[in-house]
């Protein structure tokens, strides 16, 4: 699950799993950064961006209920092949060719 604690703890989820040996998902890129194997979730820089966006709108005198509601629609898959490596497992060559980023 993403979140301000979960991002606030990161390097010890990822730590925690690591040690245990689990092979992980997360919401953060950040997560593969740090060691976890696999992340898959929103482009946090184009989120923020958006949200900019709204509180420009909001500051020149938008009506916040006029707004619309918005989804997003960048996903990115980061995969960590050193990490895939520590834990005995193979990514498939399907999977690693739709990866955004992939760290070796």
């Amino acid at each position: 699950m993403g979140g301000s604690l979960t991002f606030s703890h990161l390097s010890q989820i990822v730590d925690l799993a690591a040690k245990s040996r689990l092979p992980a998902i997360y919401v953060f890129r950040e997560a593969v950064a740090a060691g976890g194997l696999i992340s898959y979730g929103v482009d946090q820089s184009v989120l923020f961006r958006r949200a900019a966006a709204y509180v420009d709108k909001i500051l020149k005198g938008a009506k916040p209920a006029d707004l619309p509601v918005e989804q997003p629609t960048k996903f990115e898959l980061v995969i960590n092949l050193k990490t895939a490596k520590a834990l005995g497992l193979t990514i498939p060559p399907s999977l690693l060719l739709q990866a955004d980023e992939i760290i070796e």
